[in-house]
């Protein structure tokens, strides 16, 4: 995930250093695709670490059906990181 990491902190330090307003825009723009990106991720860890839809729907305020709605599509395009088996749905 260190890429990921990289990139955002790129896509942030874009973001402050640009002073046209839609040039922040698109910063800001760039800044949530990584993001999402890295959070689907995560989601992706934590279900190949055992942890249930119910309790990611929880962390976000939403019903497991709701998590899995959300989540599911982003964690079927979402190559998973070295090391990391994500189980089948």
């Amino acid at each position: 995930m260190r890429s990921s990491d990289q990139r955002i902190q790129r896509e942030l330090a874009a973001l402050q250093e640009a002073d046209d307003p839609l040039a922040r825009l698109d910063a800001a723009r760039r800044l949530r695709v990584h993001a999402e990106a890295v959070e689907s991720e995560l989601v992706a860890a934590a279900r190949a670490a055992g942890v249930s839809w119910a309790k990611i729907g929880k962390l976000y305020g939403m019903s497991k059906q709701g998590a899995q709605q959300r989540f599911r599509p982003a964690i079927a395009e979402t190559p998973p990181a070295a090391g990391v088996a994500v189980p089948p749905r």
